[in-house]
C-alpha cells in the first residue's frame, strides 16, 4: 500500500484528508508542524510514495520543508497554499515541488493529482495488497475469504467481509460508528440504531473474540471501535 506523509497545521484538514485517502487505498502519516514532519520523514522516508506540504506552518514554511526533502530524496511533492499569489506556486515549483494546489480544494482533485504524479513517477505500479494477516488469520482480498490459524475457512457474509476489511486496513485507529455504518450499509448509524453493534458482535464471534472482554475488536465508549491486533500485508 502506497504511503503518503501530510503536514498541515489544521487538525480538521489533516483528519479529513487521512480518512479520504485511506478510503482510496493509501496509507497516511500525519504531521502538524515542521518539526513533527521532519521526524516522520526521517522515520518513514524509505517507505513513502509522496509528501503533501502545507505552505503556512507555525514553526516554518512549506518551502523550507520542500528544500529539506529535495536534499535527501527525489520523492514526489505536492504543496498546498491558501494564497492566491502565483509567486508562491512558482517558488514552490522552482524548489522542486511536483505540483501545487490552492486552498480551498476538492479532495477529489487532490486525489487525481496524486494519482497522476505517481503514475508519472512510477509510484502507482506497486502490487496491490492481497493478504492481510493478523493473529494467525489470513484475509484474502481477491477470494474474499478468511482462514483461521489452523487454515480452516471462516464463513463470512458480505457485510462481515466489508467490516473486517475496514478494520484490517486501519489497525490501531478508532473508527467511528457513522463511518463504519456508511461504508458497510451506505448510511449513518443513528443514536438508536443497534444494527452496527450486532454486526460487530457477529464478526467477533467469527474471530472467536470474547464478547465480554474482546481483545481484537475493542469498543471505545462514545467514539467507535478499534482493531487492536497487529496486521501485516502481502501482495501474493
Amino acid at each position: 500500500m502506497r504511503k503518503i506523509l501530510i503536514v498541515d497545521d489544521d487538525q480538521k484538514t489533516r483528519d479529513l484528508l487521512k480518512v479520504y485517502l485511506e478510503k482510496n487505498q493509501y496509507a497516511v502519516r500525519l504531521a502538524h508542524d515542521g518539526s513533527s514532519f521532519e521526524s516522520e520523514f526521517e522515520t518513514y522516508r524509505d517507505e513513502l510514495s509522496l509528501v503533501i506540504l502545507d505552505v503556512m506552518l507555525p514553526d516554518t514554511d512549506g518551502f523550507a520543508l520542500c528544500q529539506m526533502v529535495r536534499k535527501r530524496s527525489s520523492i514526489p511533492i505536492i504543496m498546498l497554499t491558501a494564497s492566491s499569489d502565483e509567486t508562491d506556486r512558482i517558488v514552490g515549483l522552482e524548489m522542486g515541488a511536483d505540483d501545487y494546489i490552492a486552498k480551498p480544494y476538492n479532495p477529489r482533485e487532490l486525489l487525481a493529482r496524486i494519482k497522476a504524479i505517481l503514475r508519472r513517477t512510477g509510484g502507482e505500479t506497486a502490487a496491490p495488497v492481497r493478504y492481510y494477516r493478523f493473529l494467525g488469520f489470513t484475509l484474502d482480498m481477491i477470494e474474499r475469504s478468511l482462514s483461521d490459524p489452523s487454515g480452516d475457512t471462516v464463513k463470512l457474509t458480505g457485510l462481515d467481509f466489508q467490516l473486517l476489511k475496514l478494520f484490517v486496513e486501519h489497525p490501531g485507529e478508532i473508527l467511528d460508528r457513522n463511518l463504519l455504518a456508511e461504508e458497510t450499509r451506505g448510511r449513518d448509524a443513528g443514536p438508536l440504531d443497534r444494527s452496527l453493534d450486532v454486526q460487530v458482535s457477529r464478526l467477533r464471534q467469527r474471530l472467536n473474540d470474547d464478547g465480554k472482554q474482546p481483545a481484537i475488536i475493542k469498543t471505545v465508549r462514545g467514539a467507535g471501535y478499534v482493531f487492536s491486533a497487529e496486521v501485516s500485508v502481502a501482495s501474493a
